[in-house]
């Protein structure tokens, strides 16, 4: 019985031990530890995580400044194009949701019926000729000349020709209401002495979101202004100080803001906004967007008006403007310095010299230069 015992026992080591090396074969071997979860990066406006972005390459908002330009206040996309941005651009200048393109900008082109033969002329022969689809021709006098040329692209708003703050408000009223009508993405105003690149122009927009809140232009004054903005019960006024654009070098705003100016702006709000500020058309603008919504002014290089130097930009610069302009008839000579393609008597305001650079297909532009 011993026997028996001693051979049970014997059994059951052989068993125990077989079933330590099977358990010691089964564990893993050098495993390292578990990492730690990571919790996901901030979601951007979108919902998306925001990634890393570089400047569109050959972007032109780091151009020279000419003239009288923007300092102190504001966010300048001269001095830091590439800051503060919500949405940024890939390599060409498209952005990572969707791409721009010229039909996605609505150009506002405010003009007088003494200005449509002069100065709209020579618009639509030379850079509307490249941006007819997108260009709307805001007037105050019914032409059917200029009604034959842009057909349903130009408006008679029915205001005064007068050159004053209720008309000019009552053209820019209309303007801002006509596009949020078209559904496009950009508004962008420029005056009659305008000079507008589609090319820079597309490709400046490209860096921003429409969504987002922008908007983009040149001061004329080096400094913001400030506005009566609302009445105290005790009778005293508050005031508000804000950058604007002037209107006369051009400026664009996106449509998600636009969007958020409705209350102010839309339906016949833009003309009681200015009137209770007394401010001209592109102050309030600069009044809703900054001084209301408190969304800063880009201040770009790239817009340009009469009111500046314009002999500063010379050669290739002036190709890689968004706007041009010309001087007064008082100032004749304040135009931008240009190879002559035409002579100065055959184009006063270096425009058509300015296309022929551009678009030297076009079927006007001569073959050669001219000394």
């Amino acid at each position: 019985m011993s026997s028996c015992c001693l051979g049970l026992r014997r059994s059951c080591f052989l068993l125990s031990v077989t079933a330590a090396a099977v358990l010691l074969l089964l564990l893993p071997r050098g495993q390292p530890p578990a990492s730690p979860r990571r919790r996901p990066p901030p979601a951007g406006p979108s919902g998306t995580a925001p990634k890393r972005e570089e400047p569109p390459a050959g972007s032109d908002v780091t151009g020279e400044r000419g003239g009288s330009g923007a300092a102190g206040g504001g966010r300048d996309i001269a001095a830091s194009p590439w800051t503060d941005r919500r949405s940024r651009v890939g390599p060409h200048g498209g952005s990572a949701r969707e791409s721009l393109e010229l039909k996605d900008i609505f150009i506002a082109v405010k003009t007088t019926r003494k200005y449509h033969k002069s100065r709209m002329e020579l618009l639509f022969q030379t850079w509307i000729s490249r941006a007819r689809g997108q260009t709307f021709i805001f007037t105050d006098w019914e032409d059917r000349e200029l009604r034959l040329k842009a057909g349903d692209h130009m408006i008679n708003t029915n205001c005064s020709a007068v050159h004053t703050r209720q008309a000019l408000c009552c053209k820019m009223s209309v303007e801002y209401d006509k596009f949020l009508e078209s559904g496009q993405k950009w508004f962008c105003h420029v005056d009659d002495d305008n000079y507008v690149n589609p090319r820079t122009l597309l490709r400046l927009l490209s860096a921003f979101s429409p969504s987002q809140d922008v908007y983009v232009g040149r001061p004329s004054l080096d400094h913001p202004i400030e506005a009566a903005d609302h009445i105290q019960s005790d009778g005293s006024k508050t005031s508000v100080k804000f950058w604007f654009a002037t209107g006369g070098a051009g400026f664009c705003i996106s449509r998600g803001l636009a969007l958020k100016m409705s209350p102010w702006a839309s339906l016949g709000n833009f003309i009681s906004t200015a009137e209770r500020v007394r401010l001209p058309d592109d102050c309030t603008i600069g009044y809703i967007i900054e001084g209301l919504l408190e969304v800063k002014l880009l201040h770009s290089p790239l817009f340009h008006s009469h009111l500046e130097n314009l002999q500063r930009l010379q050669g290739e610069s002036v190709l890689q403007q968004v706007t041009l302009s010309y001087g007064d008839p008082e100032n004749k000579h304040n135009v931008v310095s240009v190879g002559g393609v035409f002579g100065l008597q055959q184009d006063p305001t270096r425009f058509k010299s300015v296309h022929c650079l551009l678009y030297p297909d076009t079927i006007w532009c001569p073959n050669k230069k001219m000394s």
